[in-house]
């Protein structure tokens, strides 16, 4: 299979889609867990855990530039991307997982509608959408091209988050795609 990069064009002609996410309650439509750099693992189910995220992914021994130490942030354990903004730039299903984020929701992300603070129960879980900012990398660049994060970083991009946003466990619990997620 051959894939290109999305053109801005194409890009903003997926604009209309994203905004008629579900604001109030969505699904959970993919989980994806990183076991080491670079490896990913699609599963149907998972555990969230206060102390590491998502159970088996690499969050708590991953360095972060935004701790004084260097340390994992607390504040940056999920990484959660709208399934319709996945969709839009990777093309395929099979190719959202490269984004490197853990949970993918049909969801409206945006600033506006998901405030910092906001909390979401999916599953048996409770999560809390964090004022930590997500946006790409060079490793987006590569994989989904200039123009996605051009696209995902501009004004409007980043109003509707659609790099996505970070999040912590507030209450452990198992989540399983297909899962409703729903604003508290």
């Amino acid at each position: 299979m051959t894939i290109t990069h999305v053109t801005m064009a194409q890009l903003e002609e997926g604009l209309d889609h994203i905004r008629q996410a579900p604001k109030a309650a969505g699904a959970l439509e993919m989980i994806v867990r990183r076991p080491s750099v670079g490896a990913r693992e699609v599963l149907d189910a998972g555990e969230l855990v206060a102390a590491e995220g998502l159970s088996g992914d690499t969050w708590k021994i991953r360095a972060s530039s935004r701790t004084p130490d260097h340390s994992p942030h607390p504040d940056m354990q999920l990484n959660i991307m709208s399934s319709r903004a996945a969709a839009l730039v990777a093309q395929v299903r099979e190719r959202w997982a490269l984004a490197g984020d853990q949970l993918f929701v049909d969801m409206d992300l945006s600033e506006e509608n998901l405030p910092a603070w906001t909390k979401l129960s999916l599953g048996s879980a409770v999560i809390e959408v964090t004022d930590q900012p997500h946006t790409g990398c060079a490793k987006f660049v590569e994989r989904f091209g200039v123009d996605a994060m051009k696209f995902v970083n501009s004004p409007v991009g980043r109003s509707l988050r659609l790099r996505g946003l970070n999040a912590r466990v507030v209450q452990p619990g198992a989540i399983r795609a297909g899962d409703i997620v729903r604003k508290r």
